[in-house]
């Protein structure tokens, strides 16, 4: 019986320590409640409790999220889009978020569709389609700003889609379509006309080259025919001289032989008329003389 008893001390006691100890990661907290009364957070490590006397709630600190289904909202301009997003948050002080708030997941969403509606409420259309990022911002800082007193951080507000009414995507597509055409028209003609000033640039350039080589060659043609034609004067130039020089040292005599040599010539001819020139006379004269004067000897 003494057995029995002890055992079931033991197990008492074993069951009031395991009661009594906690053990907290790092990224949890433990909100104690002394007979009702909080008395703080803490954590992390190992925490002892009084039995039947504290009372722990655990508070998660890591980053989480929830998605809000798609919420059907009206625009400024009376059109009405469907739009679903996430909202990321984290606990920032473990108390008040135990104290303030029941399910601060569960209140969170619900102060998210309600704002989505109250913001989507004040844009257009078109707005709302082409401004998400300005949305996003929007919708975070509303949040923030209420679940602050919550110990609740909103991280980030990413909407995941806008969905507009059938008819106006179907609009929209006709409108991006008609945009398409637009631009591939303007690329086309804008291509032609990069394509016909390309050719007129290359037509003038080689234009203009060949009106150079024309020039060149004229230019060289010119310049050999100056230049040969003065070697050619200077050759006759040359020539002159060389007959100058050479005629200085010929005598009467011997011209008159040179003379008398082409008469010879002629007669050989088969001409019958000769036209003998005055100064062949004049240079035949000292010979006959000379021919003379030896006959008298």
């Amino acid at each position: 019986m003494d057995l029995i008893i002890g055992l079931l001390i033991a197990l008492v006691i074993v069951v009031l320590i395991a009661m009594s100890v906690r053990i907290v990661p790092e990224y949890k907290r433990l909100v104690i409640f002394r007979l009702g009364r909080s008395i703080g957070a803490q954590g992390p490590g190992l925490i002892f409790l009084i039995p039947f006397v504290d009372k722990a709630v655990s508070v998660d600190l890591r980053e989480v999220y929830f998605d809000v289904p798609p919420q059907t909202c009206i625009t400024a301009d009376n059109a009405s889009v469907s739009i679903d997003f996430l909202v990321y948050d984290k606990v920032i002080d473990p108390e008040p978020s135990v104290l303030e708030v029941e399910n601060f997941n569960g209140a969170a969403r619900g102060l998210a569709i309600t704002t989505l509606r109250a913001v989507v409420g004040a844009m257009d259309l078109d707005d709302v389609l082409s401004k998400r990022d300005e949305i996003n911002q929007i919708l975070h800082e509303k949040l923030d700003q209420v679940t602050d007193r919550w110990g609740i951080r909103i991280m980030a507000v990413e909407i995941r889609e806008v969905v507009p009414p059938r008819a106006i995507e179907e609009a929209m597509t006709r409108q991006m379509a008609a945009e398409r055409n637009r631009r591939a028209m303007v690329a086309e003609a804008d291509g032609k006309r990069e394509a016909a000033v390309m050719i007129a640039n290359g037509d003038k350039q080689a234009a203009i080259l060949k009106a150079e080589g024309l020039r060149e060659a004229t230019i060289l043609e010119a310049e050999g025919s100056r230049q040969a034609a003065i070697l050619e004067a200077e050759g006759y130039a040359l020539a002159l001289d060389k007959v100058f020089e050479i005629a200085k040292g010929i005598d009467s005599k011997t011209l008159t032989l040179q003379y008398l040599d082409a008469l010879k010539n002629l007669g050989e001819g088969a001409a019958t008329k000769f036209i003998i020139p005055t100064e062949l006379l004049n240079l035949a004269k000292p010979l006959s003389d000379f021919a003379k004067g030896a006959h008298q000897e």
